[in-house]
């Protein structure tokens, strides 16, 4: 229903991004099994497709989700949404890190949310992706289907002290979201190649040694995945993600102060532009 507001509220501009974190979150914040993530989310996905088309009431028989309730109070039907969507086809936008989660977006959502993409090392990505197009029944093809990246931009003369300032994003990501073991961020900074790295790093995070952590990142890795330096390299860098079929690209610029925020984002939409 948040999203169907969103949807008439934007003009029809809002994209749905759904994902579903990891087993500390989900079991610790959410109260929700981490289980068959997988089937979940095609379960989840088929449902919102029912609600925003409002062709009827929504009934759905699933291994993890069925609507109406079965027992309970014996008072449940299928219902539809009360908020008509501007779009009753509303894109829907999967995060994925993994290859067989990152397969599935490219079957059964419109785009992508990838996180430690790199324009240069993204061979593991596309051949998840052209397995999920290659797949029957498959929503989109490459030609339709959009990516559409978050990364880091820290602007700067310095590239060194510019990738300083990332240093305690990486690290809590790589080291400490999530479990050893069980940690989505640290295999997919593996899949970049830089796995003894990531086991550095989250030894080091683990054991309650974040300033040490954050110093076994190498700043080729932090590059990498981000934009930071001067205007020049950071206008190559968002043609390299453009080279490399991204759509859009949501630059979150790390100043702490508005008014640098403000500015930052003005710098990399001119930069977008030239």
């Amino acid at each position: 229903m948040t999203a169907a507001t969103l949807d008439l509220m934007s003009g029809g501009r809002f994209l749905l991004g759904l994902g579903t974190s990891g087993p500390q979150v989900s079991e610790g914040w959410h109260g929700v099994r981490f289980a068959k993530q997988l089937q979940r989310t095609r379960e989840y996905v088929a449902i919102l497709r029912k609600i925003f088309a409002r062709d009827a009431p929504v009934a759905f028989e699933g291994e993890f989700y069925t609507l109406p309730y079965p027992g309970g109070s014996g008072l449940g039907k299928p219902l539809k949404s009360t908020i008509h969507p501007l779009r009753t086809d509303m894109p829907i936008f999967l995060a994925a890190e993994g290859p067989k989660n990152v397969a599935m977006s490219a079957e059964i959502a419109d785009g992508w949310l990838p996180m430690f993409y790199s324009p240069h090392n993204d061979t593991h990505f596309r051949e998840a992706l052209a397995e999920g197009f290659a797949r029957p029944g498959a929503r989109r093809t490459a030609e339709d289907f959009e990516i559409v990246l978050t990364v880091p931009f820290v602007p700067g003369d310095d590239v060194e002290a510019c990738a300083d300032l990332l240093r305690p994003f990486y690290a809590l990501y790589a080291g400490g979201m999530g479990a050893k073991g069980q940690n989505f961020h640290y295999d997919a900074m593996a899949r970049l190649g830089y796995e003894e790295v990531a086991a550095k790093v989250q030894e080091l995070y683990l054991a309650g040694r974040k300033s040490e952590a954050l110093m076994a990142l190498p700043d080729e890795m932090i590059d990498a995945v981000s934009i930071v330096g001067p205007a020049s390299r950071a206008k190559e860098k968002i043609r390299a993600f453009r080279d490399a079929g991204v759509d859009t690209l949501i630059v979150a610029p790390m100043a702490q102060d508005l008014d640098d925020r403000k500015a930052q984002l003005h710098l990399i939409a001119e930069l977008a532009r030239e």
